[in-house]
Order: structure tokens, then sequence, then C-alpha cells
């Protein structure tokens, strides 16, 4: 079974989502597994990978999301596995989510050397299986300069197969292209595509910081699509809240005591509210939750304290969701109009 392995050089250099763009412009009916899970979820007893439940809706897979992992803790795996049963198992997934299908998309972890003590590292995948590698790069400039000489030096010395580097998320592509593509070049290391920065991309939806924050949603369920493009914690007075620019601006999301009725009314009647996290455990008035259900506002019930739950949302990745049609399709369109796929969709022919 024919797989592509995907990989960053770093932690959120949008893996992830170049993967969704490429699943789509490759235009092939791909299977997906993610062999070190690094974004754990725990539902109904069951655990599995946040990226493999997300490509299992994307890709219309039959595989539950548990089975696209052979594991999440390194220190188990260990005892479990040496190199060859390692791959053993790594081979009879692949085989078993790409039954029918043109391909495997191979995600590995957050950074190269992620899962290289257990042997799931992407250049020792690449070794094994002999399966190419995307690298995705980004950052500031020179980083990404010297993260794809590292790369070169990195594949030419361990034998692993480079399919070639994405470099995602430049905000000058036009100067980057200019200065940089040229060392790139010399260094031997293909290009597949130069990715623009898009704000959009760095926003969340609130469905995923209700299913972050496990919060219970008491109201406007229908808004959880809502995008949220800026955090605002309402602990002062309305009329101070009021005077702040954010507390006007779209897309906010209002973090305040459940019992801070007036708060929840003034975030909820200021217009633009994406959202209201209502802590401490505290429900408000029948006729504030009656409001927000009107106005489509979700109010997302969380135990924690305002400040704590303040940082668990400022440490909230902002995921792809699969039903954020509208940030999946921005992916595909900065795919399809910035990377080359045709030397990558001809290794995999129809099934």
């Amino acid at each position: 079974m024919k797989s592509l392995i995907v990989a960053s050089t770093r932690e959120g250099a949008g893996k992830t989502s170049v993967l969704v763009g490429l699943a789509s412009v490759l235009d092939r009916r791909f299977g997906y597994i993610k062999p070190l899970g690094d974004r754990f979820l725990y539902r109904k007893k069951r655990l599995w990978d946040y990226d493999a439940a997300l490509f299992a809706r994307l890709l219309d897979l039959d595989q539950e999301p548990e089975s696209m992992s052979i594991g999440f803790d390194h220190s188990k795996l260990r005892f479990m596995y040496d190199r060859s049963s390692m791959f053993d198992e790594l081979r009879r997934t692949v085989e078993a989510v790409g039954a029918g299908r043109d391909g495997v998309l191979i995600e590995c972890g957050k950074d190269l050397s992620y899962g290289a003590s257990i042997h799931l590292d992407p250049l020792t995948i690449s070794q094994e299986t002999g399966s190419p590698v995307v690298i995705v790069v980004s950052g500031a400039e020179d980083e990404i300069a010297d993260d794809v000489a590292f790369v070169r030096r990195f594949v030419s010395a361990d034998e692993a197969t480079l399919a070639g580097i994405i470099v995602n998320k430049v905000v000058h592509v036009a100067d980057f292209n200019e200065v940089h593509l040229p060392e790139i070049a010399e260094l031997g290391v293909e290009v597949l595509g130069v990715i623009p920065y898009d704000k959009e991309l760095t926003a969340m939806s609130v469905s995923l910081v209700a299913d972050r924050l496990f919060a219970r949603v008491v109201a406007g369920e229908e808004g959880l699509g809502n995008i949220v493009r800026s955090v605002t914690v309402g602990a002062m007075s309305v009329a101070a809240a009021m005077a702040d620019e954010r507390m006007r601006a779209p897309g906010k999301l209002v973090i305040t005591s459940g019992d801070r009725s007036d708060m929840i009314l003034a975030a909820i009647e200021a217009g633009g509210t994406a959202a209201v996290v209502l802590t401490n455990s505290i429900l408000p008035p029948a006729q504030v939750v009656s409001k927000a259900s009107e106005r489509k506002i979700p109010l997302l019930l969380v135990p924690g304290d305002t400040y704590t739950v303040a940082m668990q949302v400022e440490r909230i990745e902002p995921l792809l969701t699969p039903d954020d049609s509208k940030k999946a399709g921005r992916i595909r369109e900065l795919v399809a109009k910035h990377i080359r796929a045709e030397s990558l969709a001809a290794r995999f022919p129809r099934a």
C-alpha cells in the first residue's frame, strides 16, 4: 500500500491544515493514520487523537478514530514494541485503513524528533517503509532557512526519502520567493509551494472552545459555528466593559462568572458576541438564558474560576473542526493555488 508521510519541523507549523488541503488537491481516495497520537481526546471511555477523528469525518472513513493510532504513551509503547515489531504493527495498520483506497496519509507528531525514542519519528518511518516525506516548515524567515538546511543534511545522512517541503504561513511571499527560494534551491531541496499567512485560519470556532473546556452548552447551540476572533474577560463593571472597544468588536468571546447577569446581558446586547463562557458552574436566571437563545449566542457553562478558564482558553490551538466548512474550504483554496502537487499525485495511481 502506497503512503505519504507528512511532518513538520516545528510545533504549530500548520501541518494538519496543509494535509487537509493536500487530501483534497491530490484528488485520491485516501486512508489516514497518525501512528503516535499527540492530541488526546477521551470520550465515553474511548481514547483517540483529535486529528484522527477529524480525518475520519473529512475523508468519510469507515474505521474508528482509535484504530488510526498505534498508541499515545511513549513509555507504554517502548515496552510493548521493539523496532521490528513496531513497524510490523505500522504496516498492519496501513493495510487495514488503506483497503480499497488509493493510498494512505501518515501524519506524524508535532516536530521531526517527536517519537524518535520509539521509532515513530517521520524520518525513521520513511527509512522503514520507503514512503516519501513531505515536510511543512514555518516561522520567521531565518528559522525556515535553518530548518531547511538541517533537514537536507539529516535526510541525506539517514537515507529517508524527501518528497519536498511546503513553506507555510509566509507573511511576505514575494520577498520570501526572491530572497530565500534561491538559497533553498542551492541546497537541492524541492519546494512544493509557499503558502501565505491567512489570519482567518488562526481563528477558532465556538464548538472547539466548548469541546476543549468540556463545557455544557446551556443556550444558543445554533451559534456553535460562530468564529472567535478575540477574548474578553468580563471581571469589571458593565460601564467599564462597555467603554472598552473590545466589547464592541465582532467575534468576541466573553468570559465571566455565571452570577454576573448584568455582564452577560451586556455581552448579548453589544452585538457581535460569538459566545459567553459562564464560570464557577453558576447558571444565570432563566430570562438571561432565554435572551441568549433568541440571539443564538451560545452560553458555555464551566466549573473553573474566571482567571483559570481565561488561561485555558488562551492555550487552545485554533484547530480545524469537522463542521467548520468555511475554514476547510479556505485551506483547500490556498493549497490548490500555491502547491504544485503533480509529483505527489503521480505516486498514487487510482485504485
